[in-house]
């Protein structure tokens, strides 16, 4: 025979219905299988369970299969109550608890929860287990006590996951750790620390001016001022003082027009930082026009009460015409005076400008007379008068930084009246003015007392004595007495 010939075949007649028989199909399926494999092992016998072999006589099975799909059910159930509250939260929680799951139900799908979140982490290195209370664990050679090293380290170590969530401890328990009890100690109390001045910087930040910065509701004053047109623009800070930031601006427009802004001006911000106030109450405390208000305030309100304070003082030195800084508005601890300066560039302190001798005897002679006109026109003691708060600008001396000012018949005026003498004396004692008197003449020269002592000792005493009589007349009687000379008095005030 030629082997390429045609093979023969028999063909086999069947009916279209068995062509179209399922059963037929398994059979020949079954018989392909059995010629391709016929070593194949047999399937180990047990419990498999499909829609096909289900044994439906059984009542355990039955029971089986009903509960396995109504925990199917209950679960779906939770997990669609889970989407629901969670949404969109960065913040989920988890029914998993209380899901059904049986060892025999091998389905999986992808709305399963993962391992990680589940109780049982695999990749997690398990905490060190408690000591009994006993004290000790183990028996004979192998008795372990609460204060073993290796013990103590890994409590120690499982502990500073207890630590604020800002103190990064790392994975202290995954690499078995042991930290000793001084290591741990210290870590703790850095802590701590740490802590603590994160939330004193927290609340410097919100609630009080910093160096060169400003609070929120400092800056929301600010740019209501810009916004109202008061203030054209706010160019940036030009000094820095233990209790105010002073920054430039420019000048807008007035609402009323009685009432001229400057085009330049200086914006002071009294800090609302508490410790630089602590020893500064004395100067506004015991001062009749504020001393009823004062213990009725806390303490963040007093400071605007010292704003408040400069701005009345100013006002007063301005309509005796001492040179000073225009006021323009007050709002809280915000104060807005003239520049005193040009072009952004502010007036030089006396200390910082080398003037001749000729301006130095000049610049003299207008303090001395600013001075009487500060304590018998005005009623007023400068209380921090030196050379770095008297600019020198358009050939004259301008006073700055009124704030603490008192009035002569304030308990201790009359001392820091004695304090601004000596230290105006001294500078141009120091600057080559040769006409200029020591403290005890200056003080007798602007107060127009005549105290006549030796030395410094028994003319300071005088001066307390004076103060002291004045304040137990207050007492005794609640007016303020004059215990200076006819020449100048301050005027008597009820309070």
């Amino acid at each position: 025979q030629c082997p390429w010939g045609a093979p023969n075949t028999t063909s086999i007649s069947c009916s279209l219905a068995d062509v179209m028989s399922e059963q037929l199909a398994k059979e020949l399926q079954l018989e392909e299988e059995n010629a391709a494999f016929p070593e194949a092992v047999a399937v180990a016998e047990g419990p498999f369970i499909t829609g096909e072999n289900i044994d439906t006589s059984s009542d355990l099975m039955l029971a089986q299969m009903l509960q396995m799909e109504f925990d199917r059910e209950y679960d779906a159930q939770l997990r669609r109550e889970e989407k629901k509250i969670n949404g969109d939260s960065k913040v989920s929680i988890s029914f998993e608890n209380y899901r059904k799951v049986h060892p025999y139900d091998s389905d999986s799908s992808e709305d399963e929860v993962d391992w990680q979140d589940t109780r049982h982490d695999p990749y997690r290195a398990e905490k060190p287990t408690t000591t009994p209370r006993k004290g000790f664990i183990g028996k004979g050679k192998d008795i372990t006590t609460k204060h073993d090293e290796v013990v103590c380290g890994r409590k120690n170590t499982a502990r500073m996951e207890n630590f604020a969530p800002e103190f990064q401890v790392g994975d202290g328990i995954g690499m078995d750790l042991k930290l000793s009890n001084q290591v741990f100690n210290a870590l703790k109390q850095h802590a701590y620390s740490e802590e603590r001045r994160s939330a004193r910087l927290h609340e410097k930040k919100e609630h009080s001016t910093a160096e060169k910065a400003v609070d929120p509701k400092t800056r929301l004053l600010l740019y209501k001022m810009v916004n109202a047109g008061m203030l054209e623009t706010i160019t940036g800070c030009i000094s820095t003082g233990k209790e105010s930031v002073v920054f430039h601006a420019y000048g807008g427009k007035s609402a009323t027009e009685d009432k001229v802004i400057p085009p330049e001006c200086a914006i002071k911000v009294f800090k609302t930082t508490l410790n630089e106030f602590k020893n500064r109450d004395k100067y506004i405390k015991d001062d009749y026009r504020f001393k009823d208000r004062f213990s009725k305030l806390n303490p963040r309100k007093i400071i605007r009460m010292w704003a408040e304070k400069e701005m009345h003082n100013l006002t007063r030195m301005q309509n005796a015409g001492i040179p000073c800084p225009q006021v323009v508005i007050l709002k809280k601890h915000v104060l807005v005076m003239s520049f005193i300066g040009q072009d952004q560039v502010p007036a030089p302190k006396l200390k910082d400008v080398t003037l001749s001798s000729e301006d130095m005897k000049k610049a003299y002679y207008q303090i001395l007379n600013m001075m009487q006109q500060l304590y018998k026109e005005c009623n007023l003691v400068h209380a921090d008068l030196s050379e770095y708060n008297m600019l020198w600008h358009d050939g004259k001396v301008w006073l700055i930084d009124v704030s603490q000012s008192v009035e002569p018949t304030h308990p201790h005026g009359l001392e820091f009246l004695f304090r601004d003498c000596r230290n105006v004396s001294q500078f141009f004692q120091k600057g080559g003015v040769a006409e200029a008197l020591n403290e005890r003449e200056l003080f007798n020269a602007v107060s127009g007392l005549n105290i006549t002592a030796e030395n410094e000792v028994d003319f300071q005493a005088e001066i307390e004595a004076l103060e002291k009589m004045n304040e137990d007349h207050v007492q005794n009687h609640g007016k303020k007495l004059s215990m200076f000379s006819s020449d100048g008095d301050p005027p008597i005030y009820d309070e």
